[in-house]
């Protein structure tokens, strides 16, 4: 049954409700009731009882029927309709229009003068129309049944169906503006524009929208669409152009397929200066719904929302946000002091006091004494006093912990920054350096490595693209993806092949998927012999002689390595002081097995990390109380994200293999195996869900 503006006074209040509410894509059945003032379940009664429709399907019909009007009455496109009817996706809109309508939603006005099945009539049917009609519709539906039957057959044995292979990934650069502007100083103008709608865009979780930085350097740059696509891994680009005139601005932009390298949306603004947030939010929008993005209703009020009601005041953030861009500190402090007049202009501009602490975090970065700590934290919290609910005032929250080493607090505001702001390159880059070094999270430190290189690779010259695949290829391995690991490591060395860090990390890439302990040992004496000054080298060359039981070799190279710690006065690798300790033991030196012995204990009291069991099972091994170190490594194996460089040292280590007799072995250390490979398969899987492998 269809829905007709029905006398019944029950069913018209509904649909009213339905209407007032019909750009909410949350308005359900629920809300409907609670609106109604009804259970739920009188609601679904009533409703089935006087249309035959389930709830969810009368409000989808409302929906649907004033998407017709809409396509008939206005300009607006399909796409735009979807969200103005209160669907999110585009795509599925256009599939339930079709059902309902028998076409698609493009082809309505086409067929304005047809009459279908199911068009909205006040007419009442006579009793002889509505048995046809119910004929003709259960004849419809089985034939449909058939048709999709034999689609589905069709397209099942031809592997993907149409709709699938046409599938893009939504993916989106905006290329830098043009300033059409008689006066180049209005370019700091016209670039903020561009980056604003950029930011706009990035709100979109279902958008890669690639960072400024990523683009900046095609400003001038002679090369082709497709070339710059296939650069930036996109399959769309932005081109726009704009000018500044008095009170105000003109901005031609378009949206290019890259693939086709045609245009596949363009348009011409002419606005006020004070509606230039509107400018911005329609370009973003516009972008959003010719691409068919899916959309939430949060999204699309985080895009509408202004940061501030003043120009003047927008006007002095953007030349901050142009001075910020130079990345030097003289422009920093010219920064501050625009951030600080737009303050002037407006004293609750959050994202301006956000600026001014990010700028105060610049100032300070890699400085042992921090000068602007205060400062930072105070522009900070005024940011969050006067919006919670943006990405700025949270990261720079964030970057306040940072600078006092309190990484575990600053997390949750990033990660919460990432809510409002899914494609900000710069928080997801922070985050996996900090679940790389300082937070260790294996899981968590490629998810963000992953999303970092998609979003900010081309950003990089080469020897900064070097670090970041080394970074990269690190996640892999550490979370048992061998082979990737080996592809991006050899990209890290492509970039910079003398990256020493790159030829490191490989020789231990290649025994993770060789296993050959001997050639690891040759490869590692060639890097140790480029520079015998470093401390991680020589301690993984000491431990690949003493994995062998060649502890001879092994004390030469952890005694050079001792040496370096003493010299440079420092302390590295605690844990390795059981081996030295064992190593020295084993060679009959038994004060100095002692020292280094006391020292892996003060190490053990000290460590709250996930690996203290295994730890604490190497020191009973070390005293021969085998059930204690069967019972820790028992209780290691409930553990989540601990690398796999355990899992492939572990039974090397002549300590454990002193174990290996124990009755429990086998099922404890198959435990331990077992749990890092189901933890493997399902970061697997959620890295495919989020298309990142």
């Amino acid at each position: 049954m269809t829905i007709s503006n029905s006398t019944n006074s029950f069913l018209s209040e509904a649909k009213s409700l339905v209407l007032d509410n019909i750009t909410n894509e949350q308005f359900g059945v629920s809300e409907l009731a609670e609106k109604m003032n009804v259970s739920r379940s009188s609601l679904l009664r009533k409703i089935k009882k006087q249309t035959s429709l389930s709830a969810s399907q009368f409000i989808r019909e409302i929906r649907l029927q004033k998407a017709h009007a809409l396509l008939l009455d206005t300009e607006l496109t399909a796409s735009e309709i979807a969200f103005e009817v209160g669907f999110s996706n585009p795509s599925y809109f256009t599939k339930c229009y079709r059902e309902y309508f028998g076409y698609p939603p493009g082809e309505t006005k086409t067929r304005k003068e047809q009459v279908t099945f199911k068009e909205y009539s006040n007419k009442e049917e006579t009793e002889e129309v509505k048995v046809k009609n119910k004929n003709l519709n259960s004849n419809i539906v089985i034939i449909t049944i058939l048709s999709i039957i034999a689609i589905i057959y069709f397209f099942k044995e031809r592997g993907l169906s149409n709709e699938e292979k046409q599938i893009k990934v939504k993916s989106v650069a905006f290329l830098p503006f043009k300033n059409l502007s008689e006066d180049n100083s209005n370019l700091y103008f016209i670039n903020g524009i561009m980056e604003s709608s950029l930011s706009n865009l990035q709100k979109i979780e279902d958008l890669r929208v690639i960072s400024r930085t990523s683009t900046e350097k095609y400003r001038n740059n002679p090369k082709t669409v497709r070339e710059i696509a296939e650069e930036l891994q996109v399959n769309y680009l932005i081109e726009g152009s704009g000018q500044k005139m008095g009170d105000e601005v003109l901005v031609s932009i378009q949206l290019i397929d890259a693939n086709s390298d045609n245009p596949i949306w363009s348009e011409q603004y002419r606005y006020q200066l004070i509606d230039v947030f509107e400018l911005q939010n329609t370009i973003a929008k516009k972008i959003a719904f010719a691409i068919e993005a899916n959309v939430t209703t949060k999204e699309l009020e985080l895009i509408n929302k202004k940061p501030t009601e003043n120009v003047i005041a927008y006007d002095f953030y953007l030349k901050g946000i142009e001075n910020q861009n130079e990345q030097s500190e003289a422009g920093l402090q010219k920064a501050i002091l625009n951030f600080e007049k737009a303050i002037e202009e407006d004293s609750e501009y959050a994202n301006a006091y956000a600026q001014i602490a990010i700028c105060y975090y610049y100032l300070d970065n890699n400085k042992i004494k921090k000068q602007y700590l205060d400062k930072l934290n105070t522009y900070a919290d005024n940011a969050l006093l006067y919006d919670s609910t943006s990405e700025l005032p949270l990261i720079a929250k964030a970057l306040y912990y940072i600078n006092t080493t309190e990484y575990n607090l600053a997390i949750p505001y990033l990660e919460k920054a990432l809510d409002y702001n899914p494609n900000a390159s710069s928080v997801i880059l922070i985050l996996s350096d900090l679940y790389a070094r300082v937070v260790p999270d294996t899981h968590k430190y490629l998810t963000y490595s992953l999303k970092g290189m998609k979003l900010n690779i081309a950003a990089n010259d080469s020897i900064s693209k070097s670090f970041i695949y080394l970074n990269l290829s690190n996640a892999l391995v550490q979370n048992g993806f061998a082979k990737e690991a080996l592809k991006y490591i050899e990209e890290s060395l492509k970039y910079n092949p003398e990256n020493q860090y790159s030829s490191y990390l490989k020789n231990f890439i290649d025994y993770a998927n060789k296993k050959d302990l001997n050639s690891l040992r040759e490869k590692m004496l060639i890097e140790w012999r480029k520079d015998t000054t470093r401390a991680d080298i020589t301690q993984e060359l000491a431990k690949t002689y003493y994995f062998q039981e060649d502890y001879e070799n092994a004390l030469v190279y952890y005694e050079k390595y001792i040496h370096i710690l003493s010299t440079h006065k420092i302390d590295l690798y605690p844990a390795e002081n059981i081996k030295i300790a064992y190593t020295y033991k084993k060679l009959g030196f038994s004060d100095k097995a002692e020292k280094y012995l006391s020292k892996y204990k003060d190490y053990l009291e000290k460590d709250e990390s996930i690996y203290r069991e295994a730890s604490l099972a190497m020191l009973y091994l070390y005293e021969n109380k085998p059930d204690k170190a069967i019972d820790a490594y028992d209780k290691f194996s409930l553990q989540d994200g601990f690398q796999y460089w355990i899992l492939l040292f572990l039974e090397e280590d002549p300590l454990v293999e002193s174990l290996s007799t124990h009755p429990k072995y086998d099922e404890v250390f198959q435990k331990i195996k077992d749990r890092f490979w189901e933890n493997h398969n399902s970061l697997k899987k959620s890295l495919k869900e989020q298309e990142l492998i």
